[in-house]
């Protein structure tokens, strides 16, 4: 069930004024060894305004001058409080429990050390939470990746509108949403229901402290407001919890975390929460990490696969039932299915977003659509069914040396040449801002009878790409995005697979008169979809070897 829209401050419903929201919220900043960032993160809950009464900032027994730091900024603003730990915790919990049991404000919010409050998420916060008698508020969060400043929102379906949710059980999406610090709360709900973070050394605290909130049952109010910034350092010498992925561990850390807010839901008897996370897990954890498989070494990915398996073995016939072909638990099946780690390409193109379902595209002797020969008791018959908008479509893509982008559709059991694939609409995102550029639009060839393909037929298109010129694509990381058109008007947006076969995913340099000379990169991203780095002139060049040079050492 839908949240409902929030009530109004209309006529009739004055706002709740100012004064009643004065001095009314806790931020809670815990750090260790950020120095170089834990000041900011604490400017930005002072700057806040009157809202926030007092900032407790507890360092997990740093030995980078960041106490030391926080102490003089606590000599200058009376509304600071700096709590040091004695030993350091190995985690996030332990911290943020000791400023919780500090505060003495009737709303508390949580700030990581590297992180912002941008201004006014406060107010935001409060004032839905006042006005709705919300035990729980929440806004968006946003990921900004340092140094490009890219931004990506984090679960922006949630948060589209004002609305409010009575129960979390009559909106099993919030499970998808398991921050902590996008959330304002009401601090007697946290004590009256004895909620904390795990302590000591837990990875992924939040998922566990989050499961506990929703089990209480809070009445929640969303703002589409901005309340959070995510810094994500990719390039910092020592990497977050989540963006160090190097060991397998963090998985199976990942796994137990899942598996605690699992249990927690089921114990307070939220069944349908507890099997929206192990939806959520199979959309969002799972094809993460697949996405990422490749990286790794053959001793990881055995033990990322015997791990996954066993987590998954704890899910019943009703886990797997809704939507059997939707990507994550098509994923989930065949790592189920098989004793060993297989088909890690074509796993990594159907974890992308969107999906990818490259062929061969295989049947049983019944003409049943199938994973594979080899694994026919993964059905993919529900495609046959399955709405063309949500189809996992494959497209192929490579840059010929002419600067002519050539596409290829792949048929999938009859279903595209039932559709009638008319045209494809092709847009480069430079990925740093979100700039569109060189949108080309071309025809589907129809597919060549003598030419079959172990797929099946495929429909070719060709668009040209403008790498020099004045319509030319500027510097930065471009992605490539399509959208299909269909003989009844239906579309498709997708990503194409980058095609790494046919050697043209060398790096080149071409003559501008406008730059002298443009190095155009084609790659393929984690996900296997074709990407282009463009660099201008030769400071651009020379940017472009450091990029790869950190890259490499990355």
């Amino acid at each position: 069930m839908p949240a409902r829209p929030a009530r109004s401050s209309a006529p009739d419903r004055p706002a709740v004024p100012a004064r009643a929201r004065s001095r009314q919220v806790a931020v809670v900043v815990i750090g260790y060894q950020d120095a170089a960032h834990v000041t900011d993160a604490v400017r930005s809950a002072l700057a806040q305004g009157d809202a926030v009464r007092e900032v407790v900032a507890v360092d997990d027994c740093s030995t980078d001058g960041s106490a030391e730091l926080l102490a003089r900024l606590a000599g200058r603003e009376p509304r600071l409080r700096v709590v040091r730990l004695p030993a350091n915790s190995g985690g996030c919990g332990t911290p943020r429990n000791t400023g919780l049991a500090a505060v003495t404000a009737p709303y508390v919010m949580f700030l990581d050390s590297d992180d912002v409050l941008p201004p006014g998420a406060v107010d935001a916060l409060l004032a839905a939470a006042v006005e709705e008698g919300a035990q729980v508020a929440a806004g968006l969060c946003v990921r900004r990746e340092l140094p490009a400043g890219r931004e990506v929102a984090w679960q922006a379906p949630l948060y589209a509108t004002r609305a409010v949710v009575a129960h979390p059980a009559r909106h099993p999406r919030l499970v998808h949403d398991t921050l902590c610090v996008n959330k304002l709360y009401r601090t007697a709900f946290l004590r009256e229901h004895g909620i904390r973070f795990p302590d000591g050394r837990f990875p992924y605290e939040d998922f566990v402290f989050t499961a506990r909130v929703l089990a209480a049952g809070p009445r929640t109010a969303l703002v589409p407001d901005r309340v959070y910034i995510w810094h994500v350092r990719r390039s910092a010498a020592r990497l977050s919890i989540s963006l160090d992925r190097a060991d397998v561990g963090n998985w199976r850390a990942r796994l137990h975390a899942c598996r605690t807010a699992h249990e927690i839901l089921l114990a307070a008897g939220e069944k349908g929460l507890a099997r929206a996370a192990r939806a959520k897990f199979l959309d969002h954890e799972l094809r993460m990490y697949v996405r990422e498989l490749g990286l790794h070494d053959a001793h990881y990915r055995r033990a990322w696969w015997a791990h996954t398996r066993a987590y998954l073995a704890e899910y019943d016939a009703a886990d797997w039932a809704r939507s059997p072909t939707a990507p994550g638990r098509l994923i989930g099946r065949v790592v189920l299915a098989s004793p060993e780690p297989r088909d890690l390409p074509r796993l990594r193109e159907l974890a992308a977003r969107p999906a990818r379902l490259l062929p061969p595209y295989a049947t049983d002797p019944r003409g049943t659509p199938v994973w594979s020969p080899s694994l026919p008791q993964v059905t993919l018959e529900p495609l046959l069914s399955r709405p063309l908008r949500l189809l996992p479509l494959a497209v192929d893509a490579e840059l010929a040396p002419a600067g002519v982008l050539r596409l290829r559709l792949h048929e999938l059991y009859g279903r595209i040449a039932r559709a009638g694939p008319v045209a494809v609409d092709a847009e480069w995102r430079r990925r740093e801002d979100g700039l569109a550029g060189g949108r080309r639009t071309a025809l589907f060839e129809t597919p060549a009878p003598s030419a079959p393909t172990p797929g099946g037929p495929v429909w070719p298109a060709a668009v040209t790409v403008g790498l020099t010129g004045r319509a030319a694509l500027g510097p930065g990381t471009w992605e490539l995005r399509l959208r299909l058109r269909f003989r009844d008007g239906t579309t498709r947006e997708v990503t194409a697979h980058a095609r790494t076969d046919t050697g043209r995913t060398r790096r080149r340099a071409l003559p501008s008169v406008r730059h002298g000379v443009v190095l155009v990169q084609p790659y393929a991203t984690h996900s296997g979809a074709l990407a282009l780095r463009v660099a201008h002139g030769a400071r651009g060049a020379a940017a472009v070897v450091r990029g790869r040079l950190r890259r490499l050492l990355h």
